[in-house]
C-alpha cells in the first residue's frame, strides 16, 4: 500500500475513533440527561464533572485519552510513528468536531494527552504533564494549564531530540488547534473571569 493510502486510512480510522462521544454516552447511560445542555455544553471531562459525578468525569478522561492513544499506537505498530501521528491527530479532530454530533464536540485536551502518551511518551511525560501540573498547581485554572502545556510540547519535543517533520508538524498543528478550541476561555482569561477549579462558578468552559 502506498504511503499516502496508509495515511488516508489512518486519518479516517482516527477521525471515526475520535468522534465517539464518551462523555455524552456515559452521562446519558447514568440517567443524568444530555451533557450538551449544561455548563459549557462540551462533551469533555470538565463539563461531565459538573454533573457531580467524579467517577464519570474520570472515565471520560481515560476513554477520551485512549481513543486517540490506542488508534495512534495501532497505526504506529502497523506503519510507523508518522502514520500513528496522523491517526492520533485525526482522533483529536474527531473529538472536537464529531460527525455524529453535527461537528460540535469537546476541546481536545484529553485526546492530545492520549496521543502524546502513546506515540511520543517521552514528550508527554517530560514536557506536557509536568507543565500542565505545574501551572495547575499555581493557578488552579484548567484551561490555562492546557494552553501552557500546548505551547511547551512542540519546542520541548524538538529539544528532546525529535526530528520527524510529521511528528513536529503534527504537534505544532494540534497545539494551535488547542488554542482555537479554547478561544472562549482565552477571552475570559484576558478579562480575568476564567473560573478556578473548585470555585463555585456556573459556567466554566473547559472540557
Amino acid at each position: 500500500m502506498p504511503e499516502w493510502a496508509i495515511y488516508a486510512v489512518a486519518a479516517v480510522a482516527g477521525y471515526l475513533a475520535g468522534s465517539i462521544p464518551f462523555g455524552l454516552v456515559l452521562v446519558k447511560a447514568a440517567g443524568l440527561g444530555d451533557i450538551r445542555e449544561i455548563g459549557s455544553k462540551s462533551i469533555g471531562a470538565t463539563n461531565v464533572l459538573r454533573t457531580g459525578r467524579k467517577d464519570l468525569a474520570l472515565a471520560t478522561v481515560l476513554l477520551d485519552s485512549l481513543k486517540a492513544g490506542l488508534v495512534a499506537l495501532a497505526f504506529t505498530l502497523i506503519a510507523g510513528r508518522e502514520a500513528g501521528m496522523v491517526a492520533g491527530a485525526a482522533a483529536f479532530l474527531g473529538h472536537c468536531y464529531p460527525i455524529w454530533l453535527k461537528f460540535k464536540g469537546g476541546k481536545g485536551v484529553a485526546t492530545y494527552a492520549g496521543l502524546l502518551l502513546f506515540i511520543t511518551p517521552l514528550h508527554g511525560l517530560v514536557v506536557g504533564a509536568p507543565v500542565w501540573l505545574g501551572m495547575f498547581a499555581l493557578t488552579r485554572i484548567s484551561s490555562l494549564s492546557a494552553l501552557t502545556a500546548a505551547v511547551a510540547v512542540p519546542p520541548g519535543a524538538y529539544l528532546l531530540g525529535e526530528r520527524s517533520p510529521v511528528i513536529l508538524g503534527g504537534l505544532a498543528a494540534l497545539s494551535v488547534l488547542v488554542f482555537w478550541t479554547h478561544r472562549a476561555n482565552i477571552g475570559r482569561l484576558l478579562a480575568g473571569t476564567e473560573p478556578r477549579f473548585g470555585a463555585k462558578k456556573k459556567d466554566a468552559a473547559e472540557g
